[in-house]
């Protein structure tokens, strides 16, 4: 029988971080500072006016079809946002937490105003304290996790439609890992009912753009090759070392020269050496210290 305890865990951030950056991949997922045991994370605005947002959106699932839109969204906003407001926020001027906030607030308005599938039926995968999870390989012992945004359900085929709420302005991409991971979540956690359709939710715009669904077989295909060379660079990293498996693509970040490194991994490094670019803000979500990025 598999452990959880012991399996390696993937999701479509962090199997992102590795694609981009084997280094930052292991300063953000692996690597605890050896003074208070936690691992470390940067904050950015574009992260905490997607929480902030998300946080407003997702919270409508809890409330049935026919009254959620009596919920003022703003107010909820507001609150929200004392938990990312100022430093701990990412934000390193009182003119830019404004400008993002302000972001924010035209995208719930316009939500306000055309909910779309938000007033219809919709469905909560199980889980408990951490996000959705299944086993993707009982084999290798890896486990799949994350959370769908939005599933709407579609009575007209006894189906299901997933949606993801997008707050930044940059379209994503083809071969993208975000949606055949959403499938599978659903697919594992969801017994009863199929997806037949996914969509990106671009709110700043107002634009729904429907994605087609890749084959159940292909996206299990496709995110498990991913994760299997994660789960390899791990069991590699135990043999030969962290420092040798985990390298950065344009080579190792130079403490005496401040050269090389790449833009994923550079502020994680600075963390590691106490440089004053960076500087902590508090401890997150799992217990995580939280850094800013100064300008």
């Amino acid at each position: 029988m598999p452990d959880k305890y012991s399996a390696v865990w993937v999701s479509h951030s962090s199997m992102g971080d590795f694609l981009k950056c084997p280094r930052s991949y292991y300063l953000h997922n692996m690597y605890k500072d050896p003074k208070t045991g936690h691992k470390v994370s940067i904050v950015n605005p574009h992260m905490s006016l997607g929480v902030a947002v998300h946080e407003v959106l997702e919270g409508l699932a809890d409330f049935p079809a026919d009254e959620r839109m009596n919920r003022d969204l703003l107010a909820l906003y507001e609150a929200g946002w004392k938990k990312v407001t100022g430093k701990k926020g990412g934000f390193t001027s009182e003119e830019e937490e404004a400008e993002f906030k302000a972001r924010g607030i035209v995208m719930l308005e316009k939500v306000a105003s055309d909910p779309r599938f938000l007033v219809n039926k919709c469905i909560k995968l199980p889980q408990d304290k951490m996000p959705c999870n299944f086993y993707l390989s009982e084999e290798h012992n890896i486990i799949l996790n994350g959370l769908v945004d939005w599933i709407e359900y579609l009575p007209e085929t006894d189906s299901l439609h997933i949606v993801d709420f997008k707050t930044g302005k940059v379209e994503e991409k083809d071969g993208s890992l975000q949606l055949p991971i959403y499938l599978l979540l659903c697919d594992a956690l969801h017994k009863k009912r199929k997806v037949t359709k996914a969509s990106y939710w671009y709110l700043e715009s107002d634009k729904v753009v429907e994605k087609e669904l890749p084959h159940l077989d292909k996206a299990r295909e496709d995110v498990l090759a991913v994760a299997m060379k994660v789960k390899e660079a791990r069991d590699t990293a135990k043999r030969d070392g962290f420092e040798k498996t985990f390298v950065c693509p344009q080579g190792a970040y130079n403490l005496e020269t401040k050269e090389n490194g790449c833009n994923n991994c550079r502020p994680y490094e600075f963390i590691l050496s106490g440089n004053p670019l960076v500087e902590f803000v508090g401890v997150g979500g799992f217990s995580q210290d939280m850094y800013v990025l100064k300008k």
